[in-house]
């Protein structure tokens, strides 16, 4: 009997191998779902919405969503004038916040710059993401030369500047909308690779890792179902310094006038074209900057907030 005992405290009855704490996978052990990783979930959830820092982070950064979002669908019927059209001579007090350099309206530019920064910079993000945890994972996994090859390549990438790596790539290949974020994602990868390599080594070592090599599981599927899920608090983290560091360059490339071109209408392109008139017009310089800066402030305070519940989560579990 004891020898039927420990076969089955080994194997399941339909012979799946044991889970990672975070997999979501059933417990082996009778009288227990598999409510483990919801919980972990719900705990994660309501230790970050305790915190007062994420409920203004929250706020913040949903206004600026909601302008961006919903702006170019209230044109041109809440303005008066769709993001091109003329409204007068250039930077007149005429409408709800002038003109621009061109004589268009600034609202109603403003309205519809948005959406394509924040297009871009999620695009972006997630590039590096993909990128960047695939590498980070396969080079704590695998070790060895593959780990030196790995993390010696994101050092020469890491070497070069970000800024000037996308200006010399849209210098190359053109102001256009996949060469922003494919080289922006690139400049993210190492990064990302890197705190997911050291979220992983943390990982590697587990029991449940080493059941599933012993019962022969893919790498891919040990990476992507048993280590991945166990490393999502430092990634979500990651992910949100990522998204601020996409903005910010992505507008800094359109101010440089390397980015989205006119007349399209951009917030970051609507600092440069309004900044000769900062101190006659300042709506046009104003407005952009505004929306960038409570957006970043956003974004910053909620990757905070994660990072601070995912902590908090970790310490109460073990």
């Amino acid at each position: 009997m004891s020898n039927q005992r420990e076969a089955a405290s080994v194997h399941s009855s339909d012979g799946q191998i044991p889970q990672g704490p975070n997999t979501g996978a059933p417990s082996a052990e009778p009288g227990h779902g598999g409510g483990g990783a919801a919980s972990s979930r719900v705990t994660l959830v309501s230790r970050f919405w305790q915190q007062r820092q994420a409920k203004v982070g929250v706020v913040l950064t949903a206004v600026v969503l909601l302008f961006a979002f919903l702006g170019p669908l209230l044109l041109p019927w809440a303005t008066g004038y769709t993001a091109t059209e003329f409204a007068g001579r250039p930077f007149q007090p005429d409408g709800l916040f002038g003109t621009d350099n061109l004589g268009r309206d600034v609202w109603s530019r403003f309205l519809a710059g948005g959406l394509s920064l924040l297009f871009y910079s999620a695009l972006a993000t997630l590039l590096g993401l993909a990128i960047g945890v695939a590498f980070g994972m396969a080079a704590a996994y695998a070790g060895g030369w593959l780990d030196s090859l790995i993390m010696r390549a994101n050092d020469v990438l890491l070497a070069v500047p970000q800024l000037l790596f996308a200006l010399l790539a849209v210098t190359v290949l053109g102001p256009h909308g996949w060469v922003l974020v494919t080289v922006i994602g690139i400049t993210h990868a190492p990064r990302i690779a890197r705190v997911t390599r050291s979220a992983a080594l943390n990982v590697i070592n587990e029991d449940y890792i080493r059941a599933a090599e012993m019962y022969a599981v893919p790498r891919w599927r040990i990476l992507f179902r048993e280590i991945m899920p166990n490393i999502t608090g430092p990634l979500s983290v990651e992910a949100g310094l990522r998204l601020t560091y996409s903005i910010g360059a992505i507008a800094s490339l359109s101010f440089l006038g390397f980015g989205v071109q006119p007349p399209t209408a951009d917030w970051g392109l609507m600092i440069n074209e309004n900044r000769i008139a900062l101190s006659l017009q300042p709506a046009g310089v104003l407005l952009p900057v505004l929306a960038i800066a409570v957006l970043t402030i956003g974004t910053n305070l909620i990757a905070d907030s994660i990072a601070r519940a995912s902590a908090n989560t970790n310490a109460g579990e073990n």
